[in-house]
């Protein structure tokens, strides 16, 4: 690991260490930064890290420059890779390094680079978790910048979820609607069971005593997983409505569109997808779980053909999801996590 200590004016631990991993968006993650800065934390110490994922062009030389300007009190060490690791291992680097300090932090917030704090997160998350013991991580309110509240907190997805979202069908998606994985935009503080990994606050020991992030997810249901690890130790995820933040949903990674078509999903999208179902169901429950989504978008095809319209699913799904998906469930794949992928 590459890392050049920019500010570190204090031996002691620190109350909270913000991780921001950023790939292709150099611009925002400043302003992530700047957004952490701009706030007092209730008097918390907090520290922060970030992490540049070999991103196309000169985020690395960008980054470092700005890295320069005297940012005040907080700590914030910077870590210019070689290799894009994906959301999950980036913040690993991180994780790894807090664990092997000699004073780790007490909690630790995730922060996306395209993601910036509307108001005292931080405060609010670690006051939360004090009072709270039982959760092992929280997260926040998220809004979109225009401040249209976006989904911030989820259900597990299960077999009968992967049915109705594929088949995108009104009348079977209220049917299925209690096992429907988004949970509505505007909700109470409330446990649930997994949330955002945009801004969510973790506590340090149980975070690490998980093992982190399994590396086998380069990007996409990397926090699922984790979560579901968390709960599955005994810990509890809640969703905290009074701590908000601005994001700027799917700028790194383009998987979001607009208007149109449905995009094409990249092959490492279908491969997590393969590795949470085995992970989380075992290699038969994966199995099953992928031909029910496969009967699902074939469904999906001829209610759009009879309607005359285009199918909702991404463009290429019937090819490349049992191309991609269904080595993942069969054979498995290299996993951080002992006795997993295998």
């Amino acid at each position: 690991m590459t890392a050049e200590q920019l500010f570190c004016n204090s031996p002691n631990g620190v109350d909270v260490a913000v991780i921001i991993v950023n790939y292709g968006t150099a611009e925002l993650a400043v302003q992530a930064i700047e957004s952490v800065i701009a706030r007092s934390h209730g008097g918390r110490s907090v520290e922060m890290h970030l992490v540049d994922n070999a991103s196309p062009g000169d985020d690395a030389a960008r980054l470092a420059r700005a890295l320069e300007a005297p940012f005040g009190a907080e700590r914030i060490t910077f870590y210019p890779e070689k290799v894009n690791h994906g959301f999950g291992r980036g913040n690993n680097l991180v994780l790894k390094a807090l664990a092997n300090s000699s004073a780790p932090p007490r909690y630790v917030l995730l922060l996306n680079p395209d993601a910036r704090l509307d108001n005292e997160v931080i405060q609010i998350l670690a006051d939360f978790l004090d009072s709270h013991p039982a959760a092992t991580c929280a997260g926040a309110r998220i809004s979109d910048p225009e401040g249209n509240p976006a989904t911030a907190a989820f259900r597990f997805p299960s077999l009968i979820s992967e049915f109705a979202d594929t088949l995108a069908f009104g009348p079977v998606a209220r049917l299925c609607a209690d096992w429907t994985v988004p949970l509505s935009p505007v909700i109470d503080t409330m446990r649930v069971d997994w949330v955002s990994g945009a801004a969510v606050m973790f506590r340090f020991e149980p975070l690490v005593a998980a093992g982190g992030f399994d590396s086998a997810f380069f990007l996409y249901f990397e926090e699922v997983d984790l979560m579901r690890r968390l709960t599955a130790a005994g810990g509890e995820v809640w969703h905290v409505s009074e701590a908000h933040v601005l994001h700027s949903e799917g700028i790194a990674t383009g998987i979001r569109g607009g208007a149109g078509a449905p995009l094409r999903r990249p092959d490492y999208w279908y491969k997590s997808w393969a590795h949470y179902f085995r992970a989380s169901h075992g290699r038969v429950g994966g199995v099953a779980a992928a031909g029910v989504k496969m009967s699902a978008g074939l469904l999906n095809h001829l209610i759009a053909l009879l309607r005359r319209r285009q199918p909702s699913l991404p463009a290429g799904f019937l090819r490349d999801f049992p191309r991609v998906a269904l080595p993942v469930l069969l054979r498995g794949v290299r996993s951080s996590r002992s006795g997993e992928g295998k």
